[in-house]
């Protein structure tokens, strides 16, 4: 008997923000994964999803935590960062707000866009980063002594 390699299915998930009355989808929520930002099938899949919620009257909200790849593409002046939270309203758009961070940088906060007239909730993920790292015991699980890729400054490293 042999055993045939199956492929690997891998699902991307992101949360959709709908509205109760007429389940239209008011905002999405993504966090870049490696598959988004990487050149490629999955990149290129990413690229052709953000592109549709651009053209619609969905708001975007696209976190990207990920040092590795390629950033997603943007225009305009504003400063280099390693990580970037952008946020896209329906209503503003081309124009977004971009919240650019760095490691030694608290992640800011920023508010989730929503209906015309609804009050918008404030994301504090630093909060629910240092949350899910606490809960998921992450300190016993990541081996820091080996160096990160990609490599880091040595002030970063410290």
């Amino acid at each position: 008997m042999l055993y045939l390699p199956l492929p690997e299915i891998l699902t991307e998930a992101y949360l959709e923000i709908r509205a109760v009355e007429t389940e239209e989808v008011v905002t999405i929520i993504e966090v870049l994964s490696p598959k988004n930002k990487q050149l490629g099938i999955g990149r290129l899949q990413y690229e052709t999803k953000r592109l549709k919620i651009l053209g619609s009257a969905t708001h975007l909200v696209e976190i990207d935590l990920l040092r590795q790849g390629n950033p997603m593409p943007m225009v305009g002046n504003f400063l280099s960062s390693l990580y970037r939270i952008v946020v896209s309203d329906s209503e503003t758009r081309p124009k977004a707000k971009l919240y650019g961070f760095n490691l030694q940088d608290e992640i800011p906060e920023f508010l989730v866009p929503l209906r015309t007239g609804e009050p918008e909730p404030i994301i504090n993920l630093n909060l629910f980063l240092n949350e899910i790292y606490h809960q998921g015991s992450y300190d016993l699980r990541i081996n820091y002594s080996r160096p990160p890729i990609p490599t880091l400054s040595e002030s970063d490293t410290a």
